[in-house]
């Protein structure tokens, strides 16, 4: 398991420190979690809105009930399966997506 036991200094001017505690602020991540994005050549995203994490919560309650459903059908043979499947994975896909675009980091330009 890596340890982090290097302690790392820097100064700011006031501004700066400002401008730095005011993204961390929107990010909703650590200084320290911010900063370690930075080096690692991404952008920390702005924290999501609060119902964001409802709305996802109720995405993969969906999800679990569509493979519910799925092995069911697989097993009964009672739907086309094809089209069931096909989605499905376009369901993860929206998941994927919006997750990405919301609290991801991006890559730095």
């Amino acid at each position: 398991m890596r340890k982090r036991d290097i302690p790392f200094l820097f100064r700011l001017n006031k501004e700066e420190a400002d401008a730095f505690r005011e993204r961390v602020k929107k990010s909703g991540i650590s200084q320290e979690a911010y900063v370690r994005q930075a080096i690692t050549g991404k952008t920390p995203r702005d924290a999501p809105p609060p119902d964001y994490y409802s709305m996802m919560r109720e995405l993969h309650k969906i999800g679990n009930n569509l493979n519910q459903i799925a092995q069911k059908a697989h097993t009964l043979n009672v739907i086309d399966v094809q089209r069931y499947d096909n989605d499905m994975r376009r369901f993860d896909e929206a998941v994927r997506l919006i997750t990405e675009a919301v609290i991801l980091p991006e890559k730095a330009e």
